[in-house]
């Protein structure tokens, strides 16, 4: 008489490997797109004077057509966080068939 678990371990191993797809193809639509114009960041005059030479990294969710949806700020000064998102979400990407992500570093230096 044949056990229940083998099936179960079946359906189990095929259902993670359907997740495992679909967060590939999830995957594929992140990254790698055109910066096509860039707004510069306002330099907060705190930073300047504590002389903040930083690099802020930012999760950018960009829709089809280029224009920033939303932003998050994944590692940073959190002094400077604030600038580069309001910088961020003024940027424009090329156009793509879907939204995706687009994590990107904004520089501050004091010069």
């Amino acid at each position: 008489m044949r056990s229940a678990l083998p099936q179960w371990t079946f359906r189990t191993f095929v259902f993670a490997a359907v997740l495992s797809l679909v967060a590939a193809s999830s995957q594929a639509q992140s990254g790698k797109r055109r910066v096509l114009s860039r707004a510069t960041p306002a330099y907060p005059e705190l930073a300047r004077r504590m002389s903040l030479q930083v690099i802020v990294k930012v999760d950018a969710l960009v829709a089809a057509d280029g224009t920033v949806k939303a932003a998050e700020v994944k590692g940073g000064h959190p002094l400077l966080a604030p600038a580069a998102v309001d910088a961020v979400l003024r940027w424009k990407w090329e156009s793509a068939p879907h939204e995706s992500h687009e994590v990107v570093e904004v520089k501050f230096s004091p010069q």
